[in-house]
């Protein structure tokens, strides 16, 4: 309690020294137009005193803090006063709504410009395309200018203010921004802020020996201090460079690096660091970005003596984030990319911290589903793991660009009598169609020839078995292949959260191999399931007979199910107990609005007791939204893979 009375009556004489320094450096703003500085002055006030218990906790220390601050507010009014006046209404309109992301018309895709389109024109034609699949959220992976070559798939960022010139240009990027708004599409990107390449301006100014951006990065004359903070780091890539720092004699300094040599780790302990960072994501608030993803969030605060992963100081210069952006740009949202522990991934979702999160935990456990016949993982998470607070929403998806980890908590899995490290070597070797009888067709990324250990890549179609039954099979196995795809998308699409779709899924994209013949990717067995577009298969989601349509077709029925269904909005879901093993089931209820969904994971008919869902549904007679049919509160039998929507009548 003391403490916080100490840090409110500090925040309050620190807003006095300071307010009328802001006040005077920014005047001719307040004359030209009092009515923004009145708007911006009044968020500044209100928020205040939050950023400064968070930035105080960090930065306290700092002879210069009161300097500091002062130009990171100086920074926030120049961000506000360049902000366009339409994203000044959408903040405002953000501000009365602020769950407006927990609309059950939020519909998310994600692609690559270069894949999916060519360029940032091309991608601005598909914008029709969108509309049709029903998107109302679109994450355009890394597209800024980045080293040639490897680059990580463009997560080694060279410039945030300059779009990769093979893409396009940043003002192509607004005028996208700004046509996807006038469409109901909210334009999401990456926000990559644990790293910089090293050929961004800063990298390329400490390698010149300029001490003031030496100090922007973890650089040091020996092994010492890397040896110390090396006793408690994992490796991360440790096929590319062991440990977490990478030698560069020209400069005669190790650098801290945690993932590839060319991504070289920011030293938030600056706080000029995070000064720049905040101008950088104020500018890409300003294009009109209405979320961003925070890239390895994990990751951004470094304690010797830790693992230097999701320390307490991550949260709160994510929160301090958070706080800048409410001030000047209040319409933009955080999404945390946290790919860990369970228990850390919760840890990111607060209103004042991270609105939205990415939910790795249930995309693992649908594919452990699938694999296992079984839904005990995955309803225990439902149960347990799946609350978060009422402002604040997961994002469900069942593939991304990345490769899949079996996140899944040992000690939930040990409840259920499974063990942890045997069931992922399981889990492997199923996806990677070594297990016998196994449908997928999925490649190992990163694998420990001795240990067994990796991670999966491959594209959702082909690891629901949809590329083994069109090369090996009958039609029967390609319709059991169709199901899958579908089952999965329909629990992403009613489970509280925002529905994320891979582009390409939605027509049942297979693995491109092609990847093994290009050297900047062959030895990433990612690029499988990043494949180029092609538009002569999006054609066929038109034909009733193909593959293609019959995958989209589905899709589309249950998006259309979704956004008719006010029961879909919110977080609320109540995780069922329905005495079967192979089939999962939940509640959704919003305001005086409730449907049961009810998902076999299963090749075989499955019976759920009809009392038992008269007793969650409240009723005796349900509407099956999925088929249309009125079904009695009996036995139900669902068929292989069978998704139900049950409305009670």
């Amino acid at each position: 309690m003391f403490e916080a009375e100490w840090l409110e009556q500090q925040a309050a004489r620190t807003w006095q020294r300071l307010q009328p320094r802001i006040e005077t450096r920014f005047a001719s703003f307040a004359r030209r137009a009092p009515e923004d500085w009145r708007v911006f002055h009044q968020r500044l006030e209100n928020n205040f005193p939050r950023l400064f218990q968070s930035l105080i906790r960090v930065y306290g220390k700092q002879y210069d803090f009161i300097y500091f601050l002062e130009e990171l507010m100086a920074g926030m009014a120049q961000a506000w006063w360049a902000r366009p006046p339409e994203l000044k209404e959408l903040d405002a309109a953000r501000e009365k709504n602020p769950r407006w992301f927990q609309s059950n018309h939020m519909l998310g895709g994600v692609c690559y410009v270069d894949l999916f389109a060519g360029n940032l024109k091309g991608l601005r034609a598909k914008i029709p395309y969108f509309k049709e699949l029903g998107l109302t959220y679109l994450h355009v992976m890394p597209l800024f200018k980045t080293p040639v070559g490897e680059n990580d798939g463009g997560y080694a960022v060279s410039s945030y203010r300059e779009v990769n010139p093979r893409l396009g240009t940043f003002k192509q990027l607004a005028d996208l921004a700004s046509e996807l708004r006038r469409e109901g599409i909210s334009l999401v990107l990456d926000f990559v802020f644990n790293h910089t390449s090293n050929e961004h301006t800063w990298a390329k100014r400490a390698q010149a020996g300029v001490r003031e951006y030496q100090e922007f990065y973890y650089l040091f004359p020996d092994r010492a201090r890397p040896d110390a903070y090396e006793r408690h780091l994992r490796e991360i890539f440790p096929e590319e460079h062991p440990g977490a720092f990478t030698y560069f004699p020209k400069i005669h300094r190790w650098v801290w690096t945690t993932f590839h040599r060319y991504q070289w780790d920011l030293n938030y302990a600056n706080p000029n660091v995070f000064n720049a960072m905040a101008q950088e994501m104020l500018a890409l608030a300003n294009v009109g970005v209405e979320a961003l993803r925070l890239d390895a969030v994990a990751f951004i605060w470094k304690q010797l003596g830790t693992n230097c992963e999701n320390l307490p100081e991550a949260h709160t210069l994510i929160q301090a984030f958070n706080t800048v952006t409410r001030i000047a740009a209040p319409a933009m949202i955080f999404k945390s990319e946290a790919i860990v522990h369970p228990d850390d991934v919760i840890k990111y979702i607060r209103p004042d911290e991270c609105q939205v999160s990415y939910n790795p935990l249930l995309m693992a456990l649908l594919w452990n589903s699938l694999a296992t016949r079984e839904v005990r993982l995955l309803n225990l998470a439902l149960r347990e793991r799946f609350q978060i607070p009422a402002e604040c929403s997961w994002v469900n998806y069942v593939r991304c660009h990345d490769d899949i980890g079996w996140t899944f908590s040992d000690h939930d899995a040990a409840r259920l009598g499974i063990q942890g490290y045997d069931h992922r070597r399981f889990l492997n070797s199923f996806y990677t169609g070594r297990f016998p009888g196994s449908f997928a067709r999925g490649l190992a990324f990163q694998e420990n020839a001795k240990t067994g250990d990796c991670r999966i890549s491959g594209a959702c179609a082909s690891l629901a078995g949809l590329e083994k039954a069109l090369k090996e099979e009958t039609a029967v196995e390609v319709e059991l292949a169709i199901r899958r795809i579908v089952l999965i998308h329909g629990i992403i699409l009613t489970a509280s959260g925002i529905p994320l779709i891979y582009l390409g899924d939605e027509i049942g994209a297979l693995n491109d191999y092609g990847y093994r013949h290009d050297p900047g990717h062959a030895d990433d067995s990612r690029w499988a399931h990043r494949p180029v577009t092609d538009w002569k298969k999006m054609a066929r989601r038109n034909s009733a007979s193909s593959v293609e349509g019959k995958i989209f077709a589905r899709l589309r029925h249950l998006i259309q199910i979704r956004k008719r269904e006010s029961a879909f909005a919110g977080n609320d879901l109540q995780a069922m107990n329905v005495g079967n093993d192979h089939v999962l089931g939940f509640v959704r209820q919003h305001q005086a609005h409730c449907i049961i969904v009810l998902a076999n994971f299963s090749e075989q008919t499955q019976t759920v007791a009809g009392n038992l869902v008269r007793l969650y549904g409240s009723g005796y007679a349900f509407t099956d939204l999925v088929s249309g049919q009125t079904i009695n509160a009996e036995d139900f039998e669902l068929a292989p893979y069978q998704f139900l929507c049950l409305k009670c009548s």
